[in-house]
């Protein structure tokens, strides 16, 4: 019987239909469909019912899973048992963001492809939420501060940032230092229109005013250099600006709140090893360099 065929039975089973499965499986969706009727034939039993509105796992279906499921476990050991040592392979889907993802994920993830030449990496930067469970994703690679989900989360990083503006912007409007002076000054925005700040050991919000707004922490850099307002950006943005001078750190009394990046995947009893690899990989690149970032600002 064949063990691809297997699979995606287990996957339609899983997504609830054939278009999903295709898509968190890589291939088309009349290769599933091929795939299932082969399946169905060698069985001689009906494992789906068709509908208008997808399918629906018969009796049959449901009996079966189980023991598909063992299948598929057995022969993923003993793939294992004789591939080279450490080896990955099959398809690792990851959601990234598309501020410091490219700059700051993508060389951990192709050193990941290199190690593991079996292993088929694809990965989408993106700044707008993923559905890491509708959309098939292994996993997903956040930075900030983590919402509440049913995601398990593993945090392999730090994240530091501070709110600079251009020596040219304090020349003309002078450099905020209060609450009070920040609301009266020109601000660079993200996606919220919420700074998160400390004020001693109180998390406060503030909603700053501006006429300036990205989704990109590059172009966000790019206009505070250019003396249009007043940024939070983390030190990776800003690293090179602080030492040259041509930024500098403004509310000094009211830093930012350390936030962090995250690996994160869906509700699982373990992780898949290559989201385990991918992690270690991650903390391994990143904690040490961001964490040397932060002591040297």
């Amino acid at each position: 019987m064949n063990t691809d065929d297997l699979r995606i039975f287990l996957e339609v089973a899983d997504a609830g239909g054939v278009a999903l499965a295709a898509h968190r499986l890589g291939i088309s969706k009349s290769m599933v469909s091929r795939g299932l009727v082969r399946l169905e034939t060698r069985l001689g039993s009906t494992l789906f019912a068709r509908t208008t509105r997808g399918v629906l796992i018969t009796e049959a279906g449901t009996a079966f899973y189980d023991y598909a499921a063992r299948v598929c476990d057995e022969v993923d050991v003993a793939r294992k048992t004789i591939l080279p040592a450490g080896e990955l392979q099959g398809l690792l889907r990851v959601a990234a963001p598309l501020s410091f993802g490219p700059t700051h994920f993508s060389p951990v993830l192709a050193e990941m492809a290199r190690r593991h030449p079996q292993l088929h990496i694809h990965t989408s930067y993106s700044e707008r939420f993923v559905d890491l469970v509708a959309e098939g994703y292994d996993c997903g690679i956040r930075v900030g501060f983590l919402d509440d989900s049913n995601l398990i989360a593993k945090r392999v990083g730090p994240l530091h940032g501070k709110l600079v503006a251009s020596r040219s912007y304090i020349k003309e409007y002078g450099s905020p230092e209060t609450l009070k002076e920040l609301s009266s000054h020109r601000a660079l925005m993200g996606e919220s229109d919420t700074w998160k700040l400390m004020d001693g050991d109180k998390l406060i919000a503030v909603k700053p005013r501006g006429r300036f707004k990205a989704n990109s922490g590059i172009a966000l850099t790019a206009a505070a250099v250019a003396g249009l307002g007043v940024a939070a950006l983390a030190n990776q943005y800003i690293r090179d600006h602080l030492a040259a001078g041509t930024l500098v750190p403004v509310m000094k009394r009211y830093p930012l709140p350390r936030a962090g990046i995250f690996v994160v995947r869906p509700p699982g009893v373990q992780p898949n090893r290559k989201v385990r690899v991918l992690t270690e990989m991650l903390i391994e690149r990143l904690e040490a360099d961001l964490c040397k970032s932060a002591d040297g600002l």
